[in-house]
């Protein structure tokens, strides 16, 4: 039901669906998020969904394109806004496409400030992509059973000095290795003395035919050494043996990682932009554009 909603918004926007089913029960198993006070679904007369926000440390909000220009985008960002200072939240953040130029309207009406910048890479592969030689000492393979507890200890260490918080090997599972959509054959490990180093994990999306990367990590100590290409090479091999012609992840400001991105060939496809909130008491507003 609210991935239908979800998918007629993505195709509204960028002419395909991008999100799967077990990426927004993902979200919605956040933990101590509450599916009855921090989720609202709207019906229409017909009982279809209509619009529908969840928050909880951050919000999302989706309007269906057959009701949009009624006012519901800003009665949703309302309540997500009381709720979150009903929790004691301090700030609030929504990421809304930079095409979506009415959304962007309404949260900068909202008095949403800019925080960071999100973009879509791309990569056409209408060749076998090649593989560039391993650093030394370095060997690939694809992710296995049992990896999963490994990895997840390597992407947490990696991402800590951009999220807010570590994720328990439940939640991030959920949201990696045991999504429905998780693409084990296409997710490349690299391996440094037996112990991984460096990790691409992909996602199989049915919906789609791009294939797609979830995550890109490498250790602090074994960085700048060409692992991330090397394993995103791999990755890009292995979509296309399987059929696909082009891949996509996203990145944003926060990780500086663009540059890499282009360096093994990927486009931007387009952008997003992460607004927030200062919800303490006394907040002078949002920070400048």
């Amino acid at each position: 039901m609210i991935h239908g909603l979800v998918a007629a918004c993505e195709t509204e926007l960028y002419g395909q669906v991008e999100t799967d089913p077990g990426g927004i029960a993902a979200d919605l198993a956040r933990p101590g998020l509450e599916l009855g006070a921090d989720t609202l679904l709207v019906h229409d007369v017909q009982g279809r969904p209509a619009a529908r926000a969840w928050v909880d440390r951050r919000s999302e909000v989706d309007v269906h394109p057959e009701h949009r220009g009624r006012g519901l985008g800003a009665a949703l960002l309302d309540w997500a806004e009381a709720r979150a200072r009903q929790t004691g939240t301090e700030r609030i953040v929504q990421t809304v496409p930079d095409s979506d130029t009415g959304a962007v309207a309404l949260v900068r009406s909202r008095g949403y400030g800019p925080l960071v910048r999100a973009w879509l890479m791309e990569i056409e592969m209408p060749r076998e992509p090649a593989l560039p030689q391993a650093p030394q000492g370095v060997t690939v393979r694809p992710f296995r059973a049992g990896d999963g507890p490994a990895v997840h200890r390597l992407t947490e260490d990696a991402f800590a000095e951009w999220q807010p918080r570590r994720k328990a090997y439940e939640e991030w599972a959920q949201h990696t290795v045991e999504r429905p959509t998780f693409a084990a054959r296409m997710s490349s490990l690299a391996f440094v003395d037996g112990q991984v180093v460096g990790a691409v994990l992909a996602l199989d999306l049915p919906d789609t035919e791009d294939g797609y990367v979830e995550r890109v990590a490498v250790a602090h100590d074994h960085r700048n050494r060409g692992i991330a290409r090397l394993l995103l090479r791999h990755s890009f091999l292995a979509f296309h043996r399987a059929g696909r012609r082009s891949c996509t992840l996203w990145t944003h400001s926060g990780t500086g990682a663009l540059g890499l991105y282009e360096r093994v060939g990927m486009t931007v496809r387009r952008s997003a932009t992460t607004f927030v909130k200062d919800l303490s008491e006394g907040a002078e507003g949002p920070p400048p554009a």
